[in-house]
C-alpha cells in the first residue's frame, strides 16, 4: 500500500460497520449512499484485500473488514482523543447508564474497567430499568435498552442484533436421559423470561407443538433465569451475545443447532438533551467499540 486511506473512507467504513447498512452510515455522514458505497470501493482497492462480502444487494463485512474496521475505531478514537488532551478538554462529570440486567451482569460489568481507565474522571453508575424497552426515567444519561427500536424524540442506534437458542448446564443433560431432539424436551423443564412467547416461537421453527411453551418455570429478570440453568434447573431460551462468555468455558451448552432471530435487539438509546455532552459521547464510544471487538473475537474464534 503506498499511500494512506482518505479520511473520507476509513469514516465511511466506521459508519458501515457500526451500522451495518449503506444507508444509515450515509445518514449519518450526511453523503449519498452511492457515495458511501464509492469510498468502500475505494478502500477496498488501496488496501488490496476483501473489506466486504456481496450477497445480492445486500454487502456485509468479511472477517478481515471486521478485525480493520476496528482498527480504523481506535485509531480514530485516538485522533479525536489527542485532540481533546492537547486542548485540556479531557473527558470528566458523571454518567448514569440504565442497561437491561443480563446485558449489565453478563457483559458489561466484565469490561466496565475498561472504561474507567480510559475516562478515570468520569464517575459512572449503572442501574436496571423495570422494563427491559423503559427509556423513560429522565434522571438517566445513556439507556441500554432491548426492544423494537422505536422509542420517539429519542436518539437510537442499533448496537446488537440477538439470536436465540435454548441453552442448559451439561450437568443436565447427563441428568435428563434421551434429550436428543427438540421433541424431548417435554422431559426437560422450560425457563421463561417474563412470558412464554420466545419458547413458543423457538417450538414453533423447531417443528415441536408450541403448547410445550407454556410448561416450566417464569422468572421477572434475566439473571435469574440463567442462574437457574446453570444450576442445571432447565434449559432457558439463551441470548447468544451475552451467554457468550458462558458458553466459552462452559457452564452453558446448546442441546441443539436450531435458532430464531429475536424481533428485538440492543439499542444504544439518548435524548437530545444529553446527546452531545463529552462523557455521553464518551461512553458511547468506548461501547460501539467493545461491541465490534465482541464480534470480531467471536468471528476469530
Amino acid at each position: 500500500m503506498k499511500h494512506l486511506p482518505s479520511t473520507q473512507s476509513l469514516r465511511a467504513l466506521d459508519r458501515f460497520a457500526r451500522h451495518g447498512s449503506v444507508w444509515k452510515a450515509a445518514d449519518e455522514l450526511n453523503l449519498t449512499r452511492s457515495a458511501v458505497s464509492h469510498q468502500l470501493r475505494l478502500l477496498e482497492r488501496d488496501l488490496g484485500f476483501q473489506l466486504l462480502n456481496r450477497v445480492g444487494t445486500r454487502i456485509e463485512l468479511t472477517e478481515q473488514g471486521m478485525g480493520y474496521a476496528l482498527d480504523v475505531r481506535r485509531a480514530l478514537n485516538t485522533i479525536s482523543g489527542s485532540a481533546a488532551r492537547h486542548a485540556s478538554r479531557g473527558v470528566s462529570g458523571t454518567i448514569n447508564v440504565c442497561c437491561t440486567p443480563g446485558f449489565a451482569s453478563s457483559w458489561l460489568c466484565a469490561r466496565i474497567s475498561d472504561f474507567r481507565e480510559a475516562h478515570p474522571d468520569v464517575r459512572l453508575t449503572i442501574q436496571t430499568p423495570r422494563r427491559l424497552d423503559d427509556v423513560s426515567n429522565p434522571d438517566v444519561d445513556v439507556f441500554i435498552a432491548f426492544g423494537t427500536g422505536y422509542w420517539p424524540d429519542m436518539q437510537v442506534e442499533l448496537l446488537k442484533e440477538v439470536d436465540f437458542t435454548p441453552l442448559c448446564s451439561p450437568v443436565l443433560l447427563n441428568k435428563v436421559t434421551n434429550l436428543s431432539g427438540p421433541a424431548d424436551l417435554g422431559r426437560a423443564c422450560l425457563l421463561h423470561l417474563v412470558d412464554d412467547a420466545d419458547w413458543e416461537n423457538w417450538l414453533t421453527v423447531a417443528g415441536v407443538d408450541p403448547a410445550l411453551s407454556r410448561s416450566g418455570i417464569t422468572f421477572s429478570d434475566m439473571n435469574l433465569v440463567y442462574s437457574a440453568a446453570m444450576s442445571a434447573q432447565g434449559v432457558a431460551m439463551g441470548d447468544e451475545f451475552i451467554c457468550r462468555g458462558a458458553m466459552a468455558n462452559g457452564a452453558l451448552v446448546r442441546p441443539f443447532d436450531i435458532k430464531i432471530k429475536s424481533k428485538n435487539a440492543y439499542y444504544l438509546v439518548v435524548s437530545d438533551a444529553k446527546a452531545d455532552t463529552s462523557s455521553v459521547n464518551a461512553f458511547a464510544d468506548w461501547l460501539r467499540e467493545e461491541v465490534m471487538e465482541n464480534d470480531a473475537g467471536s468471528l476469530a474464534g
